[in-house]
């Protein structure tokens, strides 16, 4: 809850209320889910765990990486992982944008420029969504291959009210619930969280149930957020800095390829429980190179799954 509420400034609870209402009442259906239900929608299966994995020496990724040049263990148990061929396995790119206030003047016209320039790097495969965030959360377009409708979307954002940046990036996340697919959540603000509902802890919670990686490009008081920096590191992506408008382009441009090369490993866990949150630690033994990747993942009990 935001810390206006909490402090019980009537105001600053009441404005924007029919849209923060509605929005509220999605928020609340999503947690009120059964723990049972929802661990089987946001987990690793654990019959078929698949970690997204980026490999660099200094800012060039790594190529060339075969399965046994990776150590991963999960909760402290070296797994035995194959390298899936990321080329096979479509993208679902999720768009959570902030379309608060502040974005009014050239950064309004950029987020719009950027967004486009991500939708124009996926393959006729993959496929979009686009939420945004203000006092109120949208979930304009679900994830679709119909490419050409959230381009449309994005013509339509329109500024206002205040910032819920962890109330949007826990509705992206909700959005990315087909795991036959790579799951990328970018998140775009250039402010800091004034009127969320959730938690970050229940936010950093439901991305350990989720496959995805979160990046978040944001202005340089944006980067400042602990909370929004545990996220990111939590799900293995990075935080990007766009000191002008000018620099949202190349950052979602950066993302996407980014994100196009990262190993993606498949294991079935072996010698640890099913349930339970599962630490993961990912190495390449015997090189000088960085590895971002997922920090963990929570288990599904044999008898939850379908």
């Amino acid at each position: 809850m935001s810390e206006a509420c909490r402090a019980g400034d009537g105001d600053a609870c009441r404005a924007g209320s029919a849209q923060r209402c509605v929005s509220v009442a999605a928020l609340a259906l999503l947690l009120a889910t059964p723990a049972g239900a929802q661990r089987q929608v946001f987990s690793a299966r654990t019959l078929a765990v698949r970690v997204d994995v980026l490999v660099t020496d200094g800012a060039r990724p790594v190529p060339g990486l075969q399965a046994g040049d990776f150590e991963l263990r999960d909760n402290g148990v070296r797994q035995r992982v194959e390298v899936i061929d990321a080329n096979e396995v479509p993208i679902q790119a999720i768009l959570a944008l902030d379309t608060s206030e502040s974005i009014k003047g050239q950064r309004h016209p950029a987020l719009i420029a950027a967004g486009e320039a991500l939708i124009d790097g996926l393959k006729a495969a993959d496929r979009a969504g686009l939420v945004t965030f203000s006092h109120a959360i949208t979930s304009k377009i679900p994830p679709t291959t119909d490419l050409r409708a959230v381009r449309a979307a994005l013509q339509d954002l329109t500024p206002s009210g205040r910032t819920s940046i962890m109330d949007g990036v826990y509705v992206a996340l909700t959005s990315t619930l087909d795991q036959s697919s790579r799951s990328l959540v970018v998140l775009c603000t250039d402010g800091a969280d004034t009127t969320s509902w959730l938690e970050p802890s229940e936010v950093l919670e439901a991305s350990h149930r989720a496959n995805a990686v979160v990046y978040a490009v944001t202005a340089s008081d944006g980067r400042r957020s602990s909370a929004l920096k545990q996220l990111v590191d939590g799900t293995g992506g990075q935080m990007l800095q766009a000191k002008s408008s000018a620099d949202l382009r190349p950052a979602f441009q950066r993302i996407l390829s980014e994100f196009r090369n990262r190993y993606v490993l498949a294991y079935t866990p072996e010698g640890v429980d099913a349930g339970g949150f599962h630490r993961l630690e990912i190495a390449v033994p015997g090189r000088r190179v960085t590895v971002r990747a997922r920090t963990g993942y929570m288990g599904v009990e044999p008898s939850r799954q379908p």
